[in-house]
């Protein structure tokens, strides 16, 4: 990849938000804090960069762009989980500062959870691409708002239900009706937090199109636009 070439450079910078951002969300999660009232995990502070990472790369580089970067950090993910479980299974010394109880109760997530995490998060980011590519052809390119905050509505709604789904509710840790007000809960924090990111993807659009200048001229196109360019 020519790292010259200045689309392939934003790819790299918006692939490395996206991954990174998805880790600490996936490790960040078992702790819950409190927020207007309601119990939230603070894996809800990475995750808007993730939902503007990826309504920009559906924008510059296509559904291809998308879908591969999301089987990418799906395999990372579960390979940094593989490395927690292997790190939790080797003794602290002992004059380690943190202690095996600290260091497992903080990164030790039940296999329930993670199962939930990372099925959520697969499925909610290829509804999220089917969802803004629908929107992109239907106005022709236009209307950015709809296809960004859109996607995202629609893709939460599933990321939540499907994660409290298998994470709470299918191993019986919640009820039902539990189930039920705290996915809706989460969701509607989450639907609040994708109209509130709607002017920053304005501005990162503007700020992309500005750093691409005249090597890059940007217009609709149902096809896919290429991943990166030679």
């Amino acid at each position: 990849m020519d790292l010259s070439n200045r689309k392939n450079l934003v790819y790299i910078i918006l692939a490395g938000l996206f991954v990174s951002n998805a880790l600490l969300g996936e490790i960040l999660g078992g702790k819950l804090i409190q927020a207007g009232g309601y119990i939230m995990s603070l894996g809800v502070i990475p995750w808007p960069v993730v939902f503007l990472t990826t309504d920009l790369i559906n924008e510059y580089y296509g559904r291809d762009g998308v879908k591969r970067l999301t089987l990418i950090t799906v395999g990372l993910i579960l390979y940094a989980f593989v490395i927690i479980f292997i790190s939790m299974a080797i003794p602290a010394a002992g004059v380690s500062p943190v202690k095996d109880d600290a260091f497992n109760a903080v990164l030790g997530q039940s296999l329930w959870i993670i199962a939930g995490s990372v099925t959520a998060f697969l499925c909610s980011q290829l509804v999220d691409v089917a969802v803004f590519w629908l929107f992109r052809d239907a106005t022709g390119g236009k209307m950015l708002w709809l296809r960004a905050t859109g996607s995202t509505a629609v893709s939460q709604l599933i990321d939540t239900f499907i994660v409290l789904g298998i994470g709470f509710w299918l191993p019986g840790k919640i009820q039902t009706k539990d189930f039920l007000n705290l996915a809706f809960t989460s969701y509607t924090y989450k639907f609040g937090i994708a109209v509130a990111l709607t002017p920053l993807i304005y501005v990162a659009h503007n700020a992309i199109e500005r750093y691409l200048g005249d090597s890059h001229h940007h217009s609709y196109t149902p096809s896919n636009p290429p991943i990166v360019e030679a």
